[in-house]
């Protein structure tokens, strides 16, 4: 009998019965850990806000709060998570390059730190309707590339801010400024970065540029967002950042320019590398076959849930760390395909997967799950819908979202009755909602 994999001592297996699969589950611990040990080497100067976008489940927002993060948000709904989860508006930004009239109305509303503009279209649209003393940044195009990024958003053709160029004769347009400030800028370049020094280059590039930016256009400095771009480690022959190398780097380039600006205030936004580590995702076998000498898993859940790591577009498919839940210390002496339920060849959790002997009815956990899962992934395809979400904190299991039934994906539909016109011509018909 082996011993179970467990979270914060309770058995995945008994949690899994309690509240069913698919199921994600979070460890509180983890992302304390994970968030405690950047912010003590972190310089003093730089404030860590958490990307909502990365997992928006208003408990695992409230974990960050609570730990003393911001929070990034990019639509209404993770704008009001943030208010649930306790943000104060002097601790939230809102970044998106589409903003809506109600997004940023919801946004000077709520009186949050800054809006960051991603275009001069958008920031006059916010000086129209804003009051005086309104803040923004100005996100920036930088006119650099990053180095070690897995997906760049900067220093390329981008819907993504304003090129640096351009900002470089945008001065008549700042100028024109009714009620909007512009205290600083915003710069992101990539996600998944996993080099220390590609993190130290972006950091050093963008306050660069804020000063430039700054002394050519006549704008205070009072915040600069570094973005940030953290990676974990997924894959084989992957490593996780050196955090001390990191910092070590990013502090002395932070010093320099805070001894320079002391009043100003420098966020580091990251999602990914706060959230990641702190889930699995765990599914059921179905069925165990073979199919021309390979071992297939069909489990309950797949590309529906979490697209990360099915990786579909990637040139290459590569598998997250994946293990047995129910005999996670026997021998992984066997090789299978690990799939969803999906009707599609792209519903692979994992190819060739080195497990030991699956049988129906175990578990199977995807792990370093906690980031861009459900919230990033085909929750709807063949309406199989949300699954459930546990948070476990201090060794207690909190169901933190309900699974999505049969009622809740057809609630909200509509059944038009007759729903085809007869042949004579159109009708009027009725219409109904979804039996109850």
């Amino acid at each position: 009998m082996t011993d179970a994999y467990a979270v914060q001592g309770i058995p995945v297996a008994d949690l899994a019965d309690r509240f069913g699969t698919p199921l994600y589950v979070y460890d509180a611990e983890v992302l304390a850990e994970t968030y405690t040990a950047l912010r003590r080497r972190l310089h003093p100067a730089v404030d860590v806000f958490y990307s909502a976008k990365a997992n928006p489940n208003v408990s695992v927002c409230a974990v960050m709060r609570s730990l003393g993060a911001g929070l990034e948000v990019s639509s209404l709904a993770e704008l009001a998570t943030a208010r649930w989860a306790g943000a104060q508006p002097s601790d939230v930004i809102f970044l998106g390059p589409g903003k809506s009239e109600e997004e940023l109305r919801a946004c000077l509303e709520y009186g949050i730190a800054a809006v960051v503009c991603e275009s001069l279209d958008e920031l006059a649209a916010l000086d129209r309707i804003s009051r005086p003393g309104t803040r923004a940044l100005l996100r920036v195009n930088p006119a650099f590339s990053t180095k070690g990024a897995r997906l760049s958003m900067g220093g390329k053709p981008r819907q993504f801010g304003i090129d640096h160029e351009l900002l470089l004769r945008s001065g008549a347009a700042l100028r024109a400024l009714r009620n909007v400030r512009v205290i600083g800028i915003h710069a992101y370049m990539g996600t998944r970065i996993l080099d220390p020094d590609g993190v130290v280059q972006n950091t050093a590039g963008i306050l660069a540029a804020a000063r430039e930016l700054s002394a050519e256009l006549g704008f205070p400095l009072e915040t600069v967002d570094i973005g940030g771009g953290l990676g974990i480690a997924y894959f084989e022959n992957e490593k996780d950042l050196d955090l001390d190398q990191l910092t070590e780097g990013v502090n002395a380039v932070v010093a320099e320019f805070a001894a320079e600006h002391p009043g100003c205030r420098v966020i580091m936004e990251l999602g990914r590398y706060l959230a990641g580590r702190c889930g699995t995702y765990v599914v059921r076998a179905r069925y165990v076959k073979q199919s021309k000498g390979e071992w297939f898993v069909v489990t309950d859940g797949g590309m529906n849930h979490h697209m990360a790591a099915v990786g579909v577009g990637s040139f290459v498919k590569r598998n997250f760390p994946i293990r047995s839940i129910d005999h996670h210390d026997a021998l992984a002496d066997r090789r299978y395909t690990v799939t969803g339920p999906l009707c599609t060849p792209d519903d692979v959790l994992g190819r060739k997967v080195a497990l030991p002997e699956v049988r129906p009815g175990d578990l199977i956990g995807v792990e370093r799950s906690g980031a861009y899962g459900p919230t990033s992934s085909p929750v709807l395809f063949l309406s199989h819908g949300y699954p459930a979400e546990v948070l476990v904190s201090r060794a207690t299991a909190h169901l933190v979202r309900h699974r999505d039934t049969v009622e809740d994906l057809l609630g909200r539909q509509i059944l038009v009755d007759p729903p085809v016109p007869a042949a004579g011509g159109p009708e009027t018909g009725t219409a109904e909602t979804a039996p109850q």
